[in-house]
């Protein structure tokens, strides 16, 4: 809560400083903000490789069937509430762009006092592909070595974000809206964060929904109930930000509901790695709303917007568990496949780490039902193998 009270600050100083500030001052800012982009652009491709590799190495094994189900599980409600949030989004938020203030030429834009590139060791492309790779290589040969490396780099790039990154993005923010004041566009951007926000939180209500619904007309438990029992674990991440500091209320929850001891300690503490159908949410609403501002980035449709969905699922299931890691695991697929500049990557941040706590609880409770699925599906194995071993 006190990285959101540093944006929001961040924010208003930058609106502040870029509608009665001296040039000097803005251009000192918008310095700033170069430098800090440059290191998050350098940082993204690492951030992928390391994070995924990690995460496909660190699988659970020997869990035979059930570790495939629930992933799988997993990456198809992670795509689905994509797709139906941006089937929403850009039908709600088709009309922002119409209502764009006009801009100031390019003629008159202030600029940083220096140029600075510091180019990534590779693309994205390049480091999603090494990691699932090198990750899925180390699973099958168990190469403790390259498994050790590939944590002690995450845990590097961890280190990197949670002491350095996230605790300049308030400076990062403030450049950015200090420039968009100083443009004259910084109205409709401000508009646009309240619907956007208000849209994102009816969506993650109305997936929880769909999911229990579903669930429990499977199950012939009462939806109402099993919400009603996963209420604690939404409102804890809620104020932890974490799914992985929620785990504990996550799998009382859980067990509350029904499922089996064995099934809930193996798929929550899973699924808060793998499963982050909430952020997704986020994400695309909120991409879908920087495309809409954005004068030169038009809505795609459905099925031109299904590939970046389905990558998103991948890079989500490694997000860095740190409050806004998986906007920061986002944004290389954002520049490399929806053509977002600097600007707009500056602007997801902001829309994301506003509502990140809402996403967090909208995964966590998520989890939940994936359990009980999950805990189906094992019962019904149960019984094939006890019926089959008594016709033998």
């Amino acid at each position: 809560m006190k990285l959101i009270i540093k944006l929001v600050a961040g924010i208003l100083i930058g609106i502040f400083l870029g509608f009665f500030a001296p040039d000097i001052i803005i251009r000192s800012l918008l310095t700033i903000k170069l430098l800090i982009g440059q290191l998050i652009g350098f940082t993204i491709p690492l951030i992928i490789l390391f994070y995924i590799t990690s995460g496909i190495a660190n699988l659970p094994k020997n869990s035979g069937s059930l570790l495939g189900k629930t992933v799988a599980l997993s990456y198809g409600s992670t795509i689905i509430a994509g797709s139906l949030a941006f089937i929403v989004a850009s039908f709600v938020l088709s009309g922002l762009s119409d209502t764009s203030e006009a801009a100031v030429s390019n003629a008159d834009k202030l600029t940083s006092f220096i140029s600075l590139e510091i180019p990534p060791l590779f693309g994205v492309m390049t480091a999603l592909a090494t990691a699932f790779l090198f990750g899925l290589g180390i699973s099958v040969i168990e190469s403790k070595r390259l498994k050790d490396i590939a944590d002690e780099g995450r845990s590097i790039i961890d280190l990197l974000l949670s002491k350095v990154l996230i605790p300049l993005l308030p400076l990062y923010i403030a450049g950015i809206f200090a420039e968009m004041a100083a443009e004259g566009t910084v109205f409709t951007t401000l508009t646009t964060f309240g619907a956007v926000l208000a849209l994102v939180i009816v969506m993650h209500w109305s997936w929880i929904t769909i999911q229990y619904v579903m669930t429990g007309l499977a199950l012939g438990i009462s939806p109402i109930k099993l919400i009603k029992n996963m209420l604690p674990a939404y409102f804890t991440a809620v104020g932890t930000m974490s799914s992985a500091a929620t785990i504990p209320v996550t799998l009382r929850q859980t067990k509350l509901n029904g499922v089996n001891d064995s099934i809930a300690n193996f798929t929550i503490p899973l699924c808060a790695t793998i499963h982050l159908s909430g952020s997704t949410i986020t994400l695309i609403t909120c991409s879908t709303a920087v495309m809409a501002l954005s004068q030169h980035i038009a809505i795609p449709s459905l099925i031109e917007m299904l590939p970046f969905i389905m990558m998103l699922g991948v890079t989500m299931i490694a997000a860095p568990g740190a409050p806004g890691g998986a906007v920061m695991a986002a944004l290389g697929l954002m520049g490399s496949m929806l053509g977002f500049g600097e600007a707009e990557l500056a602007l997801m941040i902001a829309l994301y780490m506003a509502q990140d706590s809402f996403g967090t609880a909208c995964n966590i409770t998520g989890d939940g039902a994936i359990s009980l699925w999950v805990n189906k599906f094992a019962s019904k194995e149960q019984t094939e193998t006890v019926v089959t071993q008594t016709e033998s």
